[in-house]
């Protein structure tokens, strides 16, 4: 990941710390139970995250009907798969997929705030919400997405999606090489959320060098 949105870890660990100590503020003051706090915990490790978009993909890469109706009505398509009930919730209403393909490259990102298709994706990481990804992201994609280690040839028209409160944009991403045969788990397990907001590409499981787009 490009130096400029790498996680400040020095940042992170503060700001780990500044929520443990509100959490046990909040459940010593009442506010606030233990298990309402393990429940959370448990819905994010277990019911809403990468993992469930990682699922929606490899799908997408086997079954091409599905692909189209997923990319036609994402909604309706994921409501096909098997996932808990409450996908729509919690920052899962009005989710749609663009796909990459021959000639285009999709870049998800949120001028507002920090818009994100939870459900699919997990919590958005630091960088997601930083003013100078957001900004830069509209402004010169291209460069942006190099710095990622995505390098997008001049021949690949880019695509950005501003996800919002009404709409909430998450990238089928390109099917890497050396990947027939696999099933739809082994192919999950090589999705990431990066690929999955477009600023990486899958790579192949001989771990071959990164393709330029």
């Amino acid at each position: 990941m490009s130096e400029l949105f790498k996680y400040d870890d020095d940042r992170e660990a503060a700001s780990a710390a500044k929520v443990r100590a509100l959490e046990a503020l909040l459940i010593e003051k009442g506010v606030l139970g233990s298990d309402s706090v393990d429940t959370v915990l448990s819905h994010f490790e277990t019911m809403a995250g990468p993992f469930n978009g990682a699922k929606i993909v490899a799908r997408a890469w086997t079954d091409p009907a599905f692909k189209a109706r997923l990319v036609e009505d994402t909604p309706k398509a994921i409501a096909e798969m098997d996932f808990p009930a409450g996908m729509e919730g919690a920052e899962g209403e009005h989710m749609a997929a663009v796909a990459n393909g021959d000639g285009v490259h999709n870049l998800i990102i949120c001028t507002l705030c920090s818009c994100y298709p939870w459900p699919v994706l997990g919590l958005p990481p630091y960088w997601y919400k930083d003013p100078v990804f957001r900004a830069r992201g509209v402004r010169e994609p291209r460069a942006v997405l190099k710095e990622f280690g995505v390098p997008v040839s001049d021949d690949t028209e880019v695509k950005v999606w501003d996800s919002s409160a009404q709409i909430r944009w998450f990238v089928i991403p390109e099917r890497p090489a050396g990947t027939e045969g696999m099933s739809e788990a082994e192919l999950a397990a090589l999705v990431t959320p990066e690929a999955m907001m477009g600023v990486a590409l899958v790579p192949s499981p001989s771990a071959s060098p990164r393709p330029v787009v």
